[in-house]
């Protein structure tokens, strides 16, 4: 299956003879596989933080910095944000990734990581993604200042979503809870297109052109009163 890349979708492939092809999806019931609301907006936390964008860097294939992925500071922190990146994926999957990710194996006195054809900073940078699709949304659509929340939340609900997807487009539970955050988006932009007012661009455009038209005028009327002056 061709993914649609514009959804949010991810198309991978094994590179063994034969190999397999696998569609990450990440649907509203995909993001409610990561966990409880809470755990879902904390995953999304720790994927794109400060931690997340260094170990990137970190563990990019020839890097000469790779080997500070064993260092004592980052293990446990990349230990952490790889297993996160690693369940997103999954989640996101109906096929078990793991010839693709690899995985965390156990053994008598501690736990190792198997890794598979992918490499670590590339797994991170798709989980995030991935998130980016599935919970904020990445739609190329005209959003209305009032549309737009500055407020932070602790928890994410893709119940709320799917309910709010069958009300406005009449569509099954399971037909809606396919639907990831940017197709979720586009959709509700097609089905109220004359939605009036601005975007928060277009209020600081026109914005800053009035006060640049305001301090134009009153330069103007503080060089028009001494002349008015000097004639009396």
């Amino acid at each position: 299956m061709t993914p649609l890349l514009e959804i949010g979708e991810v198309g991978l492939s094994t590179s063994d003879e034969g190999g397999s092809d696998y569609l990450l999806r990440p649907s509203f019931e995909a993001m409610n596989r990561i966990g409880s609301p809470s755990e879902i907006v904390q995953t999304y936390v720790t994927i794109h933080g400060s931690d997340a964008q260094e170990l990137i860097q970190l563990c990019a294939p020839g890097q000469p910095r790779f080997s500070a992925w064993l260092s004592g500071s980052m293990n446990r922190v990349a230990e952490r944000i790889l297993t996160q990146a690693m369940h997103v994926l999954q989640a996101c999957c109906e096929d078990d990734l793991t010839p693709i990710i690899g995985e965390w194996k156990g053994w008598r006195h501690c736990v190792v990581y198997r890794p598979g054809q992918m490499p670590k900073s590339d797994i991170i940078f798709i989980a995030q993604s991935l998130l980016q699709h599935g919970i904020i949304g990445k739609a190329k659509v005209r959003r209305l200042q009032r549309n737009e929340s500055k407020e932070t939340t602790s928890e994410f609900r893709p119940f709320d979503y799917i309910s709010a997807a069958r009300g406005h487009f009449s569509i099954s539970r399971e037909e809606a809870s396919r639907l990831t955050m940017t197709e979720f988006q586009i959709m509700l932009a097609q089905k109220y297109p004359e939605q009036k007012g601005f975007t928060k661009e277009e209020y600081d455009a026109v914005t800053d052109d009035f006060l640049t038209k305001q301090k134009a005028r009153r330069a103007a009327a503080k060089n028009i009163q001494p002349a008015r002056r000097a004639s009396l």
